[in-house]
């Protein structure tokens, strides 16, 4: 049903449905919907975007820190907006907004389309279970920040130091009274006679055996005495073990519940729990927080309201997270882990883009060759090209030399991103591609790459080091983490400044995944994206990344051997 408002009695237009204040007829529509995993906006997602932008900036209904003002109370958190162009029944052509998650503490906001299930309502099951979540919280919370822990741990060790110790002096005593026996035997052999001997000899054992009976005696007395100072540390630690348990299972109850209640449409009017779209995509249960991002919301009121779907976009507002690289006004593709199985089920029914990724590329893109000989083989390889096969698309340069060189069954040395360019490096036989991986491994090969940046650099020269690690939840992006991130340094100095763009040549000393592009993005990096970069920067013509250098020593001759390319950028 068409969510409406009422205003003395009558029925008022859809306050979700926005129209356009400006003439929009010349815009051709789009054939196809937007491809949300990799898309550049459509001229009407982009004019719409402009109107939720101007609305955050002048609408007083709200306040959230989204980080750009420095006074601002609270946490700076920015938040991901989304536009849907739609069309109504009557062909007239408008969108909704809506955002990801929470906005200033709420779902339900007038402007933007409301959550596909509220759990914020008063009195919610959600809301009255969150107490109860919150009160485990907080009692776990002051178990652990608590003294008692600490002092039950004090009050263990210096109980059994106290039984250690007296288990080490009775020991001790035994070990003197086993001495004096000895001696005593050793004296007597000569002074008694065999049958004093004997029954003398008969008294020692009884006292070497009263020895060891009150030795085991002592001893589990002292595993009793033990066990009775460890009783109050473990009820302490099952207590919070006990509370952690049932917040967890509370949790995971309360998260079903939650999950029951999100079922989305998809244009061809099915609906569909989220729990059976996961068991159908991945078998995994769906993430916490899937389809609260903006993109499932949009594309729900739309179908619960008739609007036919024509384009959509996401953008970020707001301060960056610490770890992720999200840029005030960019545009940014849905995620993968939480909105790849609910929008696929979503645009069901819907003529949508093809999505780039299982395109094969074209048959006549060249490889060019700009070394070869008995041991290895160089290519300058073009950007947007596999460097091995992938899951949908196999043409790549290793399938590319196999057909090449059915005999010497060329090996990929290292690999280069497909949207990547530049010069990489392939083995003729087994000990060629040994030699030269060692090499990597050993850092003895020197790579230089020449990136165009998406601003101005006024340093020079410098180093980043930001530990990198995949993004779970949204692959194959990359973030930045101290905990659990592998270690990535990137040396770089300035070429040139062209255009109010940066031209930089950098040397990486290790060798991570979307390393240069994350740390030329990352706040605490270079703070400025690589021309082109989708993932971390707005999309182009193609990622202004280049493989221009590399240096290494020949696997057969030893020579040092160096190769320069330059960028067709």
């Amino acid at each position: 049903m068409r969510t409406t408002i009422m205003m003395d009695n009558c029925l008022s237009k859809d306050i979700y449905f926005h129209e356009f204040d400006e003439e929009i007829n010349a815009i051709p529509l789009p054939t196809h919907f937007t491809f949300p995993f990799c898309y550049e906006p459509h001229l009407l997602a982009k004019k719409a975007s402009e109107y939720v932008q101007q609305y955050i900036l002048t609408q007083q209904e709200w306040i959230h820190n989204f980080g750009l003002e420095p006074k601002m109370e609270g946490q700076a958190i920015g938040k991901m907006f989304g536009v849907l162009v739609v069309q109504d029944q009557n062909k007239k052509i408008g969108f909704l907004a809506g955002f990801s998650g929470k906005l200033a503490g709420k779902n339900d906001h007038r402007y933007f389309v409301p959550p596909v299930f509220d759990m914020l309502t008063e009195n919610s099951f959600f809301l009255l279970e969150e107490d109860h979540l919150n009160d485990l919280n907080k009692q776990i919370a002051v178990l652990e920040g608590s003294e008692k822990g600490i002092e039950l741990k004090r009050a263990l060790e210096e109980t059994k130091i106290n039984l250690d110790q007296q288990l080490i002096q009775f020991k001790e005593k035994l070990k003197t009274q086993k001495k004096e026996r000895k001696l005593l035997r050793d004296h007597s052999k000569s002074v008694l006679s065999a049958v004093s001997y004997a029954l003398l000899e008969q008294d020692l054992i009884k006292q070497s055996l009263r020895d060891k009976y009150e030795l085991h005696v002592f001893q589990k007395q002292y595993q009793l005495d033990m066990a009775a100072a460890e009783q109050p540390l473990q009820d302490y630690i099952d207590t919070i073990a006990d509370l952690k348990e049932e917040r967890r299972k509370r949790s995971s109850r309360l998260q079903n519940q939650l999950f029951a209640q999100y079922n989305f449409l998809n244009a061809n009017g099915e609906s569909k729990n989220v729990m059976d779209i996961f068991k159908a995509f991945n078998k995994l249960q769906p993430p916490a927080g899937s389809g609260e991002c903006a993109a499932p919301k949009l594309l729900q009121y739309a179908y619960l309201n008739q609007y036919k779907p024509i384009a959509l976009a996401e953008f970020w507002w707001g301060q960056s997270p610490s770890a992720e690289v999200r840029r005030h006004l960019h545009y940014y593709p849905a995620c993968r882990n939480k909105c790849e199985p609910i929008l696929g089920y979503m645009l069901q029914g819907l003529l949508v883009d093809k999505n780039p990724m299982l395109e094969n590329p074209d048959e006549n893109i060249a490889l060019p060759i700009i070394y070869e000989d008995e041991s290895l083989v160089i290519i300058n390889k073009p950007e947007e090209f596999l460097s091995v096969p992938g899951i949908h698309v196999q043409d790549s340069v290793y399938t590319r030399m196999i057909k090449k060189y059915p005999d010497a069954g060329p090996l990929i040395v290292h690999r280069l991103d497909m949207s990547t360019s530049g010069i990489l490096v392939l083995a003729k036989n087994k000990e060629a591609h040994k030699i030269i991986q060692s090499q990597f491994i050993n850092h003895t090969i020197v790579k230089q790459y020449i990136a165009l940046l998406d601003g101005i650099i006024t340093e020079d020269a410098g180093m980043i080091s930001l530990p990198i690690r995949v993004d779970l939840d949204d692959r194959p992006r990359q973030l930045v983490c101290y905990e659990h991130g592998k270690k990535a340094v990137t040396r770089w100095e300035k070429i040139a400044v062209v255009a109010g763009k940066t031209k930089v040549r950098y040397f990486p000393l290790t060798g991570r995944t979307h390393q240069l592009r994350l740390h030329s993005a990352h706040p605490s990096g270079m703070n400025c994206p690589i021309v082109g970069d989708d993932l971390y920067g707005q999309k182009a013509n193609r990622l202004h990344l280049h493989a221009a250098y590399i240096a290494f020593n020949h696997p057969v001759t030893n020579e040092r051997i160096h190769f320069y390319v330059e960028p067709n950028f």
